[in-house]
């Protein structure tokens, strides 16, 4: 049997649309056992959704893995226990991705290296800025150019992160289609800046610095208006500390003095509790480690 953990993430931080992301300390267990046919069962988070049948984004990519090697895909007897929370914007589909591709690997005998395996998972998700993290661990700056995945890695401090999310239906094909088609080259000039000053500020752990420079104007303006209370959560989340959407959302991500974590907690789930919508809420903090076996 080989069992890995994958991390929840975060991406865009703010300003660093589609390039940031952050591997948190929130996991999704999996473990691979060779078997007569594949099967597949979840504990924890999504599990009635994700129990209804074996074909999912984890076992596709699973299959996909490989198929990319030239293998006969072994079957297994693969059981997940699940504590990223779905549709949130913590990278729970990235990490299902991830899982497979890793689970896959190692059962292989791990014929891809790191770079081969972040491609295929680029390739599935679209986009590298939760996969990367996932993957790898810690702050990663991904780009893509042509048919390279530039990125690079940075180590983060024990942050205090709060998250909130509210609980509502807001799909990632929504999510995108309340962008604008173009944007000005003042909000540019805006963002390249800032995304900038915020690696710098996670890297040092510098709270003060990241609470002034994490603000977006390609993505977050746009989206937050369509969250019931999104605006409102986030202008309460920016009193404690620097806040953004947690990747597309609808979850609000806080880092925070670890003194403030649980008033900001409780301030932020209240501006949803007055509109009738329930929340979940966790206290987290950033993790340097990617998927990796237990």
């Amino acid at each position: 049997m080989i069992k890995i953990r994958v991390p929840a993430t975060s991406a865009n931080l703010g300003p660093g649309f589609d390039c940031l992301g952050l591997a948190l300390n929130v996991w999704n267990e999996i473990s691979f056992e060779p078997a007569e046919k594949l099967s597949y069962h979840v504990t924890g988070e999504g599990a009635e959704k994700l129990n209804k049948g074996t074909r999912n984004l984890l076992t596709k990519a699973y299959a996909l893995l490989y198929e990319t090697c030239g293998q006969k895909m072994a079957n297994a007897e693969i059981c997940a226990h699940n504590d990223i929370l779905m549709s949130s914007g913590l990278g729970s589909s990235a990490a299902a991705i991830v899982a497979g591709l890793f689970g896959a690997n190692e059962m292989l005998g791990k014929p891809l290296n790191e770079m081969n395996l972040l491609k295929l998972a680029t390739e599935m998700e679209g986009h590298p800025d939760n996969v990367a993290p996932a993957l790898l661990g810690g702050l990663v700056v991904s780009v893509m150019a042509r048919d390279e995945i530039i990125t690079r890695r940075y180590e983060v401090p024990e942050l205090t992160v709060v998250i909130v999310k509210p609980i509502m239906e807001w799909l990632t094909k929504t999510a995108r289609a309340v962008l604008p088609k173009s944007i000005s080259r003042t909000d540019a000039i805006h963002n390249i800046g800032r995304a900038t000053l915020v690696v710098d500020a996670l890297r040092e752990g510098d709270l003060n610095l990241l609470q002034k420079v994490m603000d977006d104007r390609i993505h977050q303006p746009y989206r937050l208006r369509h969250i019931s209370g999104g605006l409102a959560a986030y202008k309460t989340a920016k009193q404690f500390g620097a806040a953004a959407l947690s990747g597309a959302g609808p979850s609000i991500i806080n880092f925070v003095p670890p003194e403030n974590a649980i008033q900001a907690r409780q301030e932020i789930a209240q501006i949803f509790h007055e509109r009738g919508i329930e929340t979940r809420e966790i206290i987290t903090k950033p993790s340097i480690l990617g998927v990796h076996k237990i």
